[in-house]
């Protein structure tokens, strides 16, 4: 008989203020919290729902930082559950506090911020004895190139890096994985929940061991590992097993589901997390299967990479030294893989008409990176001119090493600053070793790119820090953040966007995100007490930007002065990429130190030719008049107002162009460490 009581269940509205929202770690770390009471909880989010003990659906929900959530709790100690439930989401460290914590207890902390996990595994190798190349031979930029005579005419593709290079090919494909069969017999039900599980654990140990040769990342570890081993994913498969199905079957079948469940996420750092997913389904299936992944990081002996794409992050991995050259299917040769390669020198073609099927039986490949030239399974006759070819153009790169120490002038008395463009600390000492005068672009972009958050203040400016003292007293140009819906980073939701090119992108996107760009503009103003460090705004459109800009450094500059904080006040310049910076230099040029024309995106926006596109390649050219006007048009701008233009494009290191550019007035030019030499040579001799 009813007592005439109505249970009643507790519900709270919640502003989510946790960092960047309930991505992996802070999901685990909250659903493990509401693990610790016995009444039941529930998030709401919008119109959706998810059970809090359960970190993937918390996930799925996509609850991003500043989002109002409701906690729902019905039980005995529902009270206590949603007071420490709401304290933890607004706490902006919640999930970063506890497993810093958690680390104390056994070592100090090292600072690190924490990287993003990039499943390598989900884009195998495929060779015949990939790990097992024979030899390989190259050189780097200034190698002369010619089309041997009486020779098979080359596959052609875009040059994205010069040299001459040839030798056994590692060809690095993805390769799915498959089940080799779907069902099983119900009397191996017992067995085949065995043989996963132990493939299972195998898996999750090897992530660990992972993680600990990166350092401070065991809470994202953690995270991966919850994710693992929830009902969504370890617990389905078991399901899934238990109703005859095979287990590398239903591990696929599993991972390729919950994948996609995240691939419809709107955050891009949520979304990510699909790679995640790929990730450990590929690494139980290969254990399953007995199978085992081929990864660039195992290169052994010098070989030419051959790929449908290639990312900067997987040529991070890789050992360069073994890497003689690089032949893509796609890719540009402005994209980041093409600027790495060119600062090691390492030839590169990209963009290669050929089918992945014909790369997997490729035994050896010649290319030429300056001509954009490949040759598969190259005969004796040419491997034996481009090997006097490459003993050629190496005993040149040998005479040009007088250049090193040399601060180039023309012959009609003008000097010229050679400089490097630089993505990273690790390319200081090839720049250096090369002599170039300082650093005419540090790209920032890369200090976002592959990790779970945005770097902090004190992150940047040890970055910035370093490049400045390395090259003390010469400049470092260092380039604000400039990436956009092409080249997303975790932190930042970019929108949908037709033409991410033309969108919110650079300083437009900068402006809008102070939380972004004023960490950036603080490290720039303390490392400017360092050495000659300057600033540099990317995609300059309109006067206001820059005036806006400005604003925001003094901002930042009065933030620091009352929080005793040293800080100089760097030298600010802007890039010229779009046509509407090049027709108002004139307006523009009293705002600023100096110019910097970035010819890639200015060649691209002023023949509206994307320069990625193959097909548009008779365009994409820096020497059209209508590019040359252009920049003729900066130049005579700024000798008017009496500041410095550079140039920080790919046409800055071209032989053909560099006595164009100093002929229309550019006072520096700036290229990879590989081409500084040649380029002082070229300007010593003008």
């Amino acid at each position: 008989m009813s007592d005439g009581k109505v249970k009643s269940m507790l519900e709270t509205a919640v502003v989510v203020k946790v960092t960047e929202g309930l991505h992996a770690r802070p999901a685990t770390q909250f659903a493990k919290l509401a693990k610790e009471f016995s009444c039941s909880l529930q998030v709401l989010h919008g119109s959706t729902s998810a059970d809090a003990k359960c970190a993937v659906k918390l996930m799925l929900l996509g609850i991003r930082e500043h989002d109002q959530i409701v906690l729902r709790a019905d039980g005995a100690d529902e009270s206590d559950a949603v007071e420490r439930m709401a304290q933890f989401l607004s706490s902006p460290e919640a999930g970063v506090q506890q497993a810093t914590a958690a680390r104390a207890a056994d070592a100090a902390a090292c600072g690190a911020e924490p990287v993003t996990l990039v499943a390598a595994s989900r884009a195998g190798a495929s060779n015949s004895d990939s790990s097992g190349t024979n030899s390989g031979a190259s050189t780097g930029a200034g190698a002369r190139s010619e089309t041997p005579a009486e020779e098979t005419p080359p596959l052609l593709g875009i040059p994205a890096s010069e040299g001459l290079a040839f030798g056994d090919a590692y060809v690095y494909l993805p390769e799915p994985l498959q089940a080799t069969r779907q069902f099983i017999e119900p009397h191996e039900t017992a067995a085949e929940a065995v043989r996963f599980n132990r493939a299972f654990d195998d898996a999750l140990a090897a992530l660990d061991r992972q993680f600990d040769t990166m350092g401070d990342h065991d809470g994202i570890a953690e995270a991966l590992v919850g994710v693992a081993q929830s009902d969504e994913f370890a617990g389905e498969i078991r399901a899934r097993i238990a109703a005859g199905r095979d287990a590398a079957a239903a591990t696929l079948e599993v991972g390729a589901t919950l994948a996609a469940s995240f691939e419809t996420i709107a955050d891009e750092y949520l979304r990510s997390r699909a790679d995640d997913i790929h990730g450990i389904t590929r690494q139980v299936v290969l254990r399953l299967t007995g199978r085992q992944d081929v990864s660039l990081a195992g290169l052994t002996k010098p070989c030419v990479v051959l790929a449908s794409d290639l990312t900067a992050p997987d040529l991070a991995r890789a050992n360069v030294a073994n890497i003689v050259a690089l032949v893509c299917t796609r890719g540009s040769a402005t994209s980041h893989l093409a600027i790495i390669a060119r600062s090691h020198g390492i030839p590169a073609v990209f963009g290669l008409s050929v089918p992945d099927e014909r790369l997997r039986g490729v035994a050896q490949v010649a290319v030429d990176g300056a001509l954009g030239h490949v040759w598969f399974e190259p005969t004796c006759a040419l491997q034996d001119q481009f090997a006097a070819r490459i003993g050629e153009a190496r005993a040149n790169r040998a005479a040009l090493d007088v250049y090193r120490d040399v601060e180039p002038v023309t012959r009609a008395g003008r000097p010229i600053r050679i400089a490097a463009n630089l993505g990273s600390p690790d390319e200081i000492d090839a720049a250096k070793a090369a002599g170039a005068m300082g650093v005419g672009l540090f790209r920032t972009e890369l200090l976002f790119m592959n990790r779970r958050s945005l770097p902090g203040e004190h992150e940047q400016y040890d970055v910035y820090r370093r490049v400045a003292e390395a090259f003390a007293p010469h400049p470092v140009v260092i380039r604000t953040l400039d990436i956009g819906g092409d080249k997303p980073v975790p932190g930042i939701a970019f929108p949908h966007e037709d033409n991410p090119f033309l969108g919110w992108r650079g300083v437009r996107m900068c402006l809008d995100r102070h939380d972004v760009f004023k960490p950036q503009l603080r490290a720039l103003l303390r490392a400017a007490t360092i050495g000659n460090v300057q600033a540099m705004l990317p995609m300059i459109s309109d006067i206001d930007e820059v005036r806006r800009v400005k604003a925001l450094m003094a901002e930042c500059a009065r933030e620091l002065a009352s929080e005793g904080v040293a800080f100089g006040e760097p030298k600010l310049g802007i890039m010229i990429e779009t046509p509407a910076a090049a027709l108002t230099a004139d307006l523009l040029a009293p705002e600023v130190d100096f110019f910097s024309i970035g010819t890639n995106d200015l060649t691209q926006y002023v023949m509206a030719a994307d320069r990625a596109n193959p097909n548009l390649a008779s365009l994409y050219r820096c020497d059209h008049p209508a590019v040359l006007r252009a920049i003729a048009m900066v130049c005579d701008a700024a000798q008017r107002a009496r500041i410095e233009v550079a140039v920080c494009g790919e046409a800055a290191a071209q032989p053909r162009m560099i006595p164009v550019l100093v002929g229309l007035g550019v006072d520096e030019l700036s290229m990879s460490p590989a081409c500084v030499l040649r380029a002082k040579k070229i300007v010593s001799e003008l």
